[in-house]
């Protein structure tokens, strides 16, 4: 079967056994690249399963399910939002540039459309939880509306993006609690910093387009320095989570393993990073879904350890 021009990051398997016609859509949702929703997911399962160990309680795997299908939702009407803002810049991009809003495959209307009817099955997701959950969701949507437009006058989008990505980190604590607590706010800054850190290795696939287009980055802000800084990011996206951790009574031998090998992870990162290799910038961008599965594996064990 034929498919659509696809990225470098994209998984072939739906487009491979999709109808034609859906292939825009399946792109412009980022469905082809469950990468972006993986990392939208997994505060919201740590947090959700920490609260569940500092309540010793078992974590409600409703709610573990409803935050998969809303990540699924919400990356795909952010990535719909973020193509409509930016598809004149993605046009000059050598990476963007086949997505279908810049090559013509899908129209501004449909993706409108396409736009609303995704932002309708994460809200009937939110709905489905207590009313602070429901609020901070609604308020993650301000950052969301903004972040495109950051990297046209700051070479911070990046920190703006862990922000918004970051808001499951205290929607899993608030869903289980009803409450928000030092343990959900030291997640999430964690979890802003690991943003900051992956998403300045993803930037790296751009940079010479961006500096044509005037896209501005914290990795062209770092530039030679650029190691050094995601080492910085990730380390504190360590000492947070850490915190997170004992705040929450969650420090024991198999929630620390997990932090440890996430850690092991994204030192092996650091280690291998190469400014002048985008394809490597994408790999290991895209093995942060691992580092992340890891933590939440030695979260999980520990809830099961301490109910059994």
């Amino acid at each position: 079967m034929r498919t659509s021009p696809g990225l470098p990051d994209a998984s072939p398997f739906l487009l491979r056994h999709a109808p034609q016609a859906w292939h825009p859509f399946i792109q412009l949702a980022r469905l082809d690249r469950p990468i972006g929703w993986w990392l939208l997911l997994l505060p919201c399962w740590w947090s959700s399963i920490l609260a569940a160990i500092a309540r010793q309680m078992p974590p409600n795997p409703w709610h573990l399910a409803l935050f998969f299908v809303g990540a699924v939702a919400m990356r795909g009407a952010g990535s719909t939002y973020n193509d409509l803002i930016d598809r004149d810049i993605d046009a000059r991009v050598e990476r963007t540039r086949g997505r279908p809003l810049p090559s013509g495959r899908i129209g501004v209307r449909g993706a409108r459309i396409f736009l609303v009817a995704q932002a309708l099955v994460g809200l009937a997701v939110l709905l489905c939880f207590n009313r602070l959950t429901i609020g901070l969701g609604a308020a993650s949507l301000v950052i969301v509306a903004i972040y495109p437009f950051m990297k046209r006058i700051t070479f911070w989008p990046q920190a703006i993006l862990g922000l918004a990505f970051s808001f499951g980190a205290l929607m899993g604590w608030a869903a289980a609690c009803s409450s928000l607590a030092l343990p959900a706010l030291l997640l999430y800054l964690g979890a802003v910093a690991w943003t900051i850190g992956y998403d300045t290795i993803y930037a790296l696939q751009d940079m010479s387009d961006d500096m044509i287009a005037g896209v501005k980055s914290t990795a062209r802000r770092f530039g030679g320095h650029v190691r050094g800084a995601v080492a910085l990011f990730y380390g504190a996206a360590l000492v947070f989570t850490a915190l997170a951790l004992i705040a929450a009574g969650a420090a024991k031998p198999l929630a620390l393993a997990g932090l440890l090998g996430m850690g092991a992870h994204l030192l092996w990162q650091v280690a291998k990073l190469d400014p002048a290799d985008p394809v490597l910038a994408l790999r290991l961008f895209r093995s942060n879904r691992d580092a992340g599965l890891i933590l939440f594996a030695g979260l999980a064990a520990e809830t099961a350890r301490g109910l059994f």
